[in-house]
């Protein structure tokens, strides 16, 4: 594949940029700041980035549009609004995404006959597509993805390698799920018997995805007891996540690296959760709930808010309580001189009555 080339005037037209300086150096690549080259594109978000100008070999800056600077012999910068999204957009210029062959599926492919998959899909080397799967058009399932029975992925939607989706999974439109996630496991669910002996509850089930959503490596969500596990749309799930059963998280929700979502729990909409929260089960969080890294949420959660701690705690009585735990060393040595002292007084009060006896 060739590697894209534009000019500075016709990256500054397409980003809707105000261009200044070297109109025709030519641009094919894009890189971070500090590591930029001649011939790539990079951005200063703001003036706190500005001084990397100076230094930066890039032939081409996005800035903001009211940053004072000058361009270099041979460098142009261009000016827009949001110079952090000018740059992501240039990267569908730059880095466009590689078309598949539609419609294909390698001969290595194991499909049932029961399956209906769409004209327009592609199917990777060695998947395993089970009976009474619907694979929609424009699914990409690369190498080794594992549909197993009565499993349906929506249209538009990719599926990495090594993804295995459990019996009764949906996937819903335009979906991206990364390598090595599991969709439908078995719940942690088992019944304790009279000699602490644990038996296995069946997880009969299945799990939801809304449209939209994106799930990180090898993460885990999985199946429901009976009803379903459930993402909303737009939801975005980070790597190392675990969705237990029964688990229903609203639309458009962040959920970070490591977090671990215990079953039955209730998320609603729009909440941000930070790396390692963790959510014990059965409680609720409401909308636009915002909880902090390694926190702990014990309890259910109203929204709006912000949370952080363990248990978790609201945002300002939390920092109120870490506060006072900084101060805790100062005054046990305040109670320790205090308390010498009570013991001074103490001693000469009753050597002065002796005395005067």
């Amino acid at each position: 594949m060739q590697q894209p080339c534009y000019t500075a005037a016709e990256l500054a037209l397409a980003l809707g940029g105000i261009l200044q300086g070297e109109s025709t150096v030519h641009i094919t690549g894009l890189n971070r700041i500090e590591y930029a080259r001649a011939g790539e594109l990079t951005f200063v978000q703001s003036a706190h980035y500005a001084k990397y100008l100076q230094y930066t070999q890039a032939s081409c800056v996005l800035i903001p549009r009211d940053l004072p600077a000058t361009p270099r012999a041979g460098q142009a910068l261009i000016r827009v609004d949001h110079p952090y999204r000018a740059f992501v957009a240039a990267m569908a210029l730059l880095v466009p995404e590689k078309q598949p062959p539609w419609g294909s599926r390698h001969p290595s492919a194991i499909v049932d006959p029961t399956a209906t998959i769409a004209p327009t899909a592609v199917i990777g080397a060695y998947c395993v597509i089970g009976p009474h799967c619907v694979v929609a058009d424009r699914v990409i399932l690369h190498p080794m993805v594992v549909l197993y029975e009565d499993v349906s992925v929506g249209e538009s939607s990719v599926l990495h390698a090594g993804v295995v989706c459990y019996p009764r999974t949906v996937i819903g439109k335009r979906c991206l799920i990364h390598a090595g996630v599991v969709l439908g496991a078995d719940g942690f669910g088992f019944w304790e018997g009279k000699q602490g002996e644990l038996q296995k509850i069946p997880h009969v089930g299945g799990v939801v995805l809304g449209d939209g959503v994106e799930i990180g490596a090898n993460t885990t969500v999985d199946r429901s007891l009976a009803g379903n596990t459930e993402i909303g749309d737009g939801t975005k799930v980070d790597n190392l996540v675990h969705v237990a059963h029964n688990v229903s998280i609203g639309e458009h929700t962040a959920i970070a690296a490591q977090v671990g979502i215990s079953g039955s729990t209730r998320l609603g909409k729009r909440n941000r959760l930070g790396g390692q929260v963790g959510i014990v089960g059965h409680v609720s969080i409401g909308d636009d709930v915002v909880i902090e890294a390694k926190s702990g949420v014990s309890k259910s959660l109203p929204g709006p808010g912000r949370y952080f701690g363990t248990p978790a705690r609201e945002h300002y009585v939390a920092l109120r309580q870490e506060a006072a735990l900084r101060q805790l060393p100062e005054l046990l040595r305040e109670v320790q001189n205090l308390r010498r002292q009570v013991e001074e007084l103490r001693t000469w009060y009753e050597a002065s009555n002796q005395r005067n006896g």
